[in-house]
């Protein structure tokens, strides 16, 4: 069974082998990351009496003109990198009124490789990645809701580049597309109901020997 194996996976190998050839791509390249967390153990916020439902949170951004890049002294190709990060957030009602709102602003300064020898042209990017989850229960009262909040956190240094890779050519055509079609109409759903009982059912209809 082995020796099939091995040969199965020889052929499928093989196959492969004469499918791929070499492409250039333009693509973002992740030069260096890392990763943080943050926790608030007391977010509150006044939804005017509302019963609480779900929340929702966005993706996080720099907030513009925070975003500050300075070279270490005796560490080449490494810089300081500094930020403000802000988390966008949104409270639901059970009578679907939303309340727009934003976590803590997040003060970031840390130290990312971003290579020295580059032209002046090329552009490195600092991108920032959240995911963002209510931690336990969240209370309500007297139109206050009170919750606590976990912040996973991933920042990169990106830029743009040509890189040579495999590949095994262009993706395949897609499936047709579901076309969307109208539930069936209400008045014929309507029209296979059972008929139901009108009245109440009697003593014996309920307490039969």
């Amino acid at each position: 069974m082995t020796e099939i194996n091995n040969s199965l996976g020889d052929t499928l190998k093989s196959g492969l082998d004469r499918c791929i050839k070499m492409d250039c791509i333009i693509t973002d390249k992740v030069f260096s990351d890392c990763q943080q967390r943050e926790c608030f153990p007391d977010i509150e916020n006044c939804i005017d009496g509302q019963e609480f439902e779900s929340i929702k949170f966005k993706a996080g951004f720099i907030v513009p003109g925070t975003l500050m890049v300075a070279d270490l002294k005796g560490r080449k190709n490494f810089k300081r990198v500094k930020f403000t990060l802000r988390i966008p957030y949104e409270i639901i009602t059970k009578c679907g009124k939303t309340f727009e709102e934003y976590l803590p602003d997040i003060e970031k300064d840390v130290i990312l490789f971003i290579p020295d020898d580059k032209r002046d042209e090329f552009e490195f990017k600092i991108v920032v990645e959240t995911s963002s989850r209510v931690l336990g229960d969240v209370y309500q009262c007297d139109g206050i809701i009170n919750f606590a909040v976990g912040v996973f956190i991933i920042i990169k240094v990106v830029g743009k580049v040509q890189l040579y890779i495999p590949t095994l050519g262009y993706c395949p055509e897609p499936p047709i597309c579901e076309e969307y079609r109208p539930e069936e109409n209400i008045c014929k759903k309507f029209d296979k109901l059972p008929f139901p009982q009108f009245f109440p059912p009697q003593k014996d209809d309920i307490f039969r020997e």
